[in-house]
């Protein structure tokens, strides 16, 4: 009887996981060398043995069988060429027990192929039926077992690195590079940064997401995908739409709104379901991690919160300029406080520009709030003008607050709201306590009483958190001076200026109110600062005023 040969197919497989976490050298015994030896040497040994091709999928986890040279061994196995299988080990074909168990004992029996794993001495034409039925599915479950230990190790790695403020991504963010001498760094990469700084300068001037896209286009600038291939980076992601990717609405509110700009590090926004299925689900954003000051910074601070509140409003672009209007993003109703809509009234060679109430506009209610832009601007410019005035003269009567033998408990008596969030606080420790003796008396049920106790533990929570925000603010501004709160120099400019322009506007102001009697309503951006600083003046007020009672007493005496 003529002997049967058996074309096989050596499978050899590597991943990331059977080395070190941190991606170091892989052990030798599992190299794709060393696998690659072993298979052969075993065909020599056996007659009945012709190797048909080596399939190679090296750096793909055994967690799935998403594996492209996998596939391709399966489609020769189905077509008929192979009919024989030879890993190093079980571990090699899969780390999922279930999959590799159906694998070994349903699908290769199917298509008539012997499987053999030479180290873990298997091979399914002389195992017995207890090594098939119990020993073989053991081993399988201690390699599924060392893949979801080994996803979990590296899960902790991740997260150690993400809270010192390392960066982990395969890429760096577009207007960033990673550091030559440390890969979990990022430095700024000069012409894509500038790029960036433009897109943020463009918004703030009011031009849309559309249109800024639309100008970088224009402007031959390649997009964040085309520019990492230009650079020789593997880069593919699933938004990309055409053979060559262009830049998009979507993809310029992605930086807008990308708060690495700032030198925040920003990861941990998404998490992989488990170690077998590849998706990832979205995090909410208190479980993010950010550390702040891990690199530097593109965007300065103000601006990109700036930037972050025009995008939450509605600044859609002049088809003519493609640019919004001076104040839009912060020009609204008082009385309805939907956005006030610009108009222009044309007459013969003249026209007025004027701006009135959109809920008015719609025919829904409200009134017209009317108010011409040209008196509209000298009314705000003249408002910037005296709250800079008031500021610089309250920082002049305060630099020599540092150098003063002072408390901060003795500061935060003068600050109103301190004090008012401190009396909050003590009328819900009253009222909680007082809720003790209601149960007690029987005034109130077990099920009120836990009602009721937990409305006032939130209340009394939020009101310490704002006071903790509060007295912060006091604490920085005592500590580093006025400078901590507020940029200085550009607070100085306004004083030097002329004319209004939309960058000053947005800089300084963050909306603006218009009533019906023409009053107008301005809310400054860094208020808390501005209110603290007065407190801070109160504060040496008083104590200059102690000064000269005390110099008075001890004439008089």
């Amino acid at each position: 009887m003529e002997e049967h040969i058996y074309f096989a197919a050596a499978y050899l497989r590597l991943s990331k996981d059977d080395g070190d976490i941190d991606g170091s050298i892989k052990s030798e015994s599992n190299s794709i060398s060393s696998q690659r030896e072993l298979v052969r040497s075993y065909i020599k040994e056996h007659d009945d043995m012709q190797l048909f091709d080596i399939y190679v999928d090296d750096g793909y986890s055994g967690s799935d069988f998403d594996r492209p040279e996998f596939k391709r061994m399966m489609a020769d196995i189905e077509a008929g060429d192979v009919d024989c299988v030879i890993v190093k080990d079980l571990s090699r074909l899969g780390r999922d027990h279930i999959e590799a168990g159906r694998l070994i004992q349903k699908t290769f029996p199917a298509f008539h192929v012997r499987f053999i794993a030479v180290t873990d001495h298997f091979d399914s034409q002389t195992a017995d039926s207890n090594t098939k039925s119990f020993v073989l599915p053991v081993k399988n479950f201690i390699n599924d077992s060392y893949c979801r230990d080994i996803s979990q190790k590296i899960k902790s790695h991740q997260k150690i690195k993400r809270e010192q403020g390392k960066f982990i991504g395969a890429f760096a963010v577009y207007g960033y590079r990673k550091s030559a001498e440390d890969k979990n760094k990022l430095c700024t990469d000069d012409y894509a940064a500038d790029i960036v700084r433009k897109i943020f300068a463009w918004k703030l001037e009011g031009m849309s997401t559309v249109a800024i896209a639309q100008r970088l286009d224009g402007l031959g600038i390649l997009s964040p995908m085309e520019y990492k291939k230009a650079h020789g980076e593997r880069y593919s992601t699933g938004f990309q739409k055409n053979i060559t990717a262009r830049w998009s609405a979507v993809a310029v509110k992605r930086i807008l709104t990308n708060e690495v700009y700032t030198g925040v590090m920003v990861q941990g926004k998404n998490e992989q379901i488990n170690h077998k299925v590849k998706k990832s689900v979205a995090k909410p954003k208190e479980e993010w991690v950010r550390v702040e000051g891990t690199h530097e910074a593109i965007i300065p601070r103000e601006d990109f919160e700036i930037v972050q509140g025009l995008l939450s409003v509605d600044t859609r672009a002049n088809a003519d300029t493609n640019c919004a209007h001076f104040f839009s993003g912060i020009l609204f109703c008082g009385d309805c406080k939907e956005p006030m809509i610009r108009r222009v009234n044309r007459y013969k060679d003249s026209s007025k520009v004027y701006f009135i109430c959109s809920t008015r506009n719609r025919g829904r209610g409200c009134t017209r709030h009317s108010i011409l832009e040209e008196g509209l601007k000298a009314v705000v410019f003249r408002a910037l003008q005296i709250y800079v005035s008031v500021f610089l003269d309250v920082r002049s009567q305060l630099e020599h607050i540092q150098k003063m033998e002072v408390h901060f408990e003795e500061i935060a008596r003068f600050d109103q709201e301190i004090e008012r969030l401190h009396k909050e606080q003590d009328k819900y420790l009253e009222i909680r306590a007082g809720l003790y003796e209601d149960l007690k008396t029987g005034l109130i049920t077990e099920a009120d009483f836990r009602s009721f106790r937990d409305i006032y533990e939130k209340q009394y929570e939020e009101i310490k958190g704002a006071l903790g925000r509060q007295e912060e603010m006091v604490k920085r501004l005592f500590r580093s001076g006025v400078a901590a709160g507020v940029k200085l120099e550009r607070f100085k400019e306004v004083m030097k200026l002329t004319e209004f322009s939309r960058d000053t506007l947005l800089c300084f102001i963050s909306r603006i109110e218009v009533y019906e009697d023409k009053k107008i309503y301005v809310k400054f951006r860094g208020g808390g600062e501005f209110h603290k600083m007065l407190a801070l003046q109160e504060y040496v007020n008083a104590k200059d005023r102690e000064d000269v009672n005390g110099r008075d007493t001890k004439k008089s005496q």
